[in-house]
């Protein structure tokens, strides 16, 4: 707003330019920073470039929250524009004004949304940094994309959301990073505002209670932090494997568990691996955890994936062509949130150089995910292959149970993984629900023997490594 460079008109080349390098710069950071501080921190803004790409103004919505990006990020969203654009461009921070026009806000409609849900309806806590209960309201039943390797999850969570306190208390949810367990929490807490709008509900990642119990005992102030757990109605807790060897915090976690199951208040809890399965963590605690119900989230197969695609870029303003999110879907499989980055990619890709949405353009906005790919086959991605191949689940790879059906292809899978990627046996054995090295070494030793005996195994494994290595 400075005099003699006024804002560039929506109707000009510059708002064009404009336009695309923000959303290409807000692109790019998704891939860059952890989900959770992009959604807090980066897709809130808004930006407004001037006429003669002198100058990009953000807007952010408080003064606490711009001191943050200030610090935090406004050395990277320069560069990243920099990067962009070819040279430097300044880079200004501004509060949000009550009502920024239209032709000033740069970001895309679902990010302008979350800011002005974020600074008005939601309110904040004591560091003004996050909504109350901390829920996104973007993570819901609706936009959450249903396949068989979520349905039984997603099941128990909506019965929890509809009737919290009955069935399924503890919920415990466990699969590896970015399957959507996050999603289902909040679609959880979500769902229960909507039905009752005075519901005490709080979503926490076990890092920030063991940082609350820590805070409690410096300052004394443990009535609080009892009042505040305590008294929920719905706690929702991400990654309780966080827990291990922290004593008091798993104290203060048991006390909160036993007071809120004895008002008939509601727990869902998330981890990477099944209760047993959580190392140094209490007995007692474990066996709380186990008392509900127990499911897992298994990847997303590939007609899930694709629907996944099609959703997400539709979220974002743009059509998917079929092909491409099949290309993708092939190509990237482990999980939802690589799935999202690869996404992310194209779209950015596609916005910068004005080119259309292709098979050619997802390989060239890739070109480096493929490349990495073609070199690396991770342990997670034998585990799904083979768990695809002999028809169990991939929950099953880690899990304790022993029935042939299951021992042999999770034996197969460690013997794979020694002998297509560089870890070690007691780094595979972790992989595989934290199995003793002498484990995968007696799994390598019996299938490698049985591989020069056996016609129909030596097929199947070379079925498999054809498979691996694309």
């Amino acid at each position: 707003m400075t005099a003699g460079h006024p804002f560039t008109p929506p109707n000009s080349p510059g708002f064009e330019i404009g336009q695309s390098l923000w959303q290409s710069c807000v692109d790019q950071l998704a891939q860059e920073l952890p989900e959770q501080q992009f959604n807090t921190w980066i897709k809130p803004l808004t930006a407004a470039v001037q006429e003669d790409m002198t100058k990009v103004t953000i807007f952010v919505a408080n003064r606490f929250k711009l001191d943050w990006v200030r610090a935090q990020y406004s050395g990277k969203i320069a560069s990243m524009l920099e990067k962009l654009y070819g040279q430097p461009i300044p880079v200004e921070l501004a509060i949000t004004p009550r009502e920024v026009p239209a032709k000033q806000a740069y970001a895309p409609a679902a990010a302008q949304t979350a800011a002005i849900e974020e600074s008005s309806e939601m309110g904040e806590d004591l560091r003004g940094s996050v909504p109350k209960n901390r829920l996104n309201s973007m993570l819901t039943f609706e936009t959450l994309v249903e396949g068989t390797a979520n349905r039984m999850a997603r099941a128990a969570a909506m019965h929890v959301a509809t009737m919290p306190g009955h069935l399924y208390n503890p919920l415990f949810i466990y699969g590896g990073v970015g399957l959507g367990k996050t999603h289902l929490m909040h679609a959880v807490g979500n769902r229960l505002l909507a039905d009752k709008p005075g519901s005490k509900v709080l979503y926490i990642h076990a890092e920030q209670f063991v940082s609350d119990v820590v805070k409690a005992y410096q300052r004394k102030t443990f009535d609080e932090f009892k009042e505040r757990y305590h008294s929920l109605d719905l706690l929702l807790i991400d990654d309780v494997q966080f827990f291990a060897n922290k004593e008091r915090t798993q104290e203060e976690f048991f006390n909160a568990f036993e007071a809120l199951l004895a008002k008939k208040s509601h727990i869902v809890m998330t981890s990477d691996t099944y209760p047993k399965g959580l190392a140094d963590i209490h007995e007692r605690l474990v066996s709380r955890f186990d008392s509900g119900l127990t499911v897992a989230i298994e990847p997303p197969e590939l007609e899930m994936r694709v629907a996944i695609l099609i959703n997400k870029a539709r979220v974002e303003g743009s059509e998917m062509p079929e092909e491409v999110a099949f290309f993708v879907a092939k190509n990237v499989r482990s999980n939802v949130r690589e799935l999202e980055g690869a996404l992310r990619k194209i779209l950015a890709y596609s916005r910068f150089n004005q080119k259309e949405i292709s098979i050619a353009l997802a390989r060239e906005a890739l070109r480096d995910l493929l490349s990495i790919q073609n070199r690396q086959i991770s342990v997670e991605n034998i585990q799904k292959t083979v768990a695809d191949y002999y028809k169990i689940k991939v929950a099953d790879m880690y899990s304790k149970k022993r029935p042939a059906s299951i021992a042999r292809p999770r034996q197969i899978a460690m013997y794979l993984a020694k002998e297509l990627t560089q870890k070690s046996l007691p780094e595979i054995g972790e992989l595989f629900g934290g199995r003793d090295h002498t484990t995968v070494l007696h799994a390598v030793r019996k299938i490698g023997g049985e591989r020069q005996q056996m016609t129909e195994l030596n097929q199947q494994l070379h079925v498999l490594e054809q498979t691996l290595k694309g």
